[in-house]
C-alpha cells in the first residue's frame, strides 16, 4: 500500500514541477545580460553618450545537409564533381575489388560473405545449425538517449 501513496506522491511531484517549468517566471536575454559583470561585456557609445553594451553576433550553426555537402566538395570550390561523388563507392570498390583488374566477379563481391559463413560454420559441415547461425547476426551499436546516460553506466561498473 505504501508504494500506491509513494507512486501518488511523486506523480504530484512531476506535475508539480512541470506546472512551474512552463508557468514558472523566466527572464528575457536582456535581463540576463544586464546580470553579466560590467567588466565581461564590451561596451559601446550611444547617441545619448551613454556606454550600452554591444551584443556580439554569433556564427550560425551548419545545418546537416551542408555539413554533408562540405564532406563531398573536397576541393572546397562550392561544387561537387562526378568523381568527388563518386569517390565513397570508388574507394569501396577498391576493397571488393581484391585482384585489382577493375572487375568485380561474384566470388570477390561475396568474399565477406563467405568469410562470415565459414567463421560461423563451426563444425565444418558446410550448412548452419540454428546455433551457428545464431552467430551471424550483425551486431548493433548500442545508442544511448544522451551522453550523460552512458557516463552514468561506466560510473556504476
Amino acid at each position: 500500500m505504501w508504494r500506491y501513496l509513494l507512486a501518488g506522491l511523486v506523480v504530484v511531484l512531476l506535475a508539480a514541477a512541470g506546472w512551474l517549468m512552463f508557468h514558472g517566471e523566466a527572464r528575457s536575454d536582456a535581463a540576463v545580460r544586464s546580470d553579466v559583470a560590467p567588466a565581461a561585456m564590451p561596451l559601446a557609445q550611444t547617441q545619448e553618450g551613454e556606454e550600452a553594451p554591444v551584443v556580439l553576433p554569433e556564427a550560425p550553426e551548419r545545418s546537416r545537409e551542408q555539413k554533408r555537402f562540405d564532406r563531398y566538395d573536397k576541393d572546397r570550390d562550392a561544387k561537387i564533381t562526378r568523381d568527388e561523388y563518386l569517390t565513397s563507392r570508388v574507394k569501396a570498390f577498391a576493397k571488393l575489388d581484391l585482384n585489382g583488374d577493375r572487375q568485380l566477379s561474384f566470388d570477390e563481391w561475396s568474399a565477406k560473405t563467405a568469410k562470415r559463413f565459414a567463421d560461423a560454420d563451426a563444425d565444418r559441415s558446410g550448412a548452419l545449425t540454428a546455433p551457428e547461425f545464431a552467430t551471424t547476426k550483425p551486431k548493433r551499436r548500442a545508442r544511448s538517449a544522451c551522453a550523460c546516460l552512458a557516463a552514468a553506466a561506466r560510473d556504476d561498473d
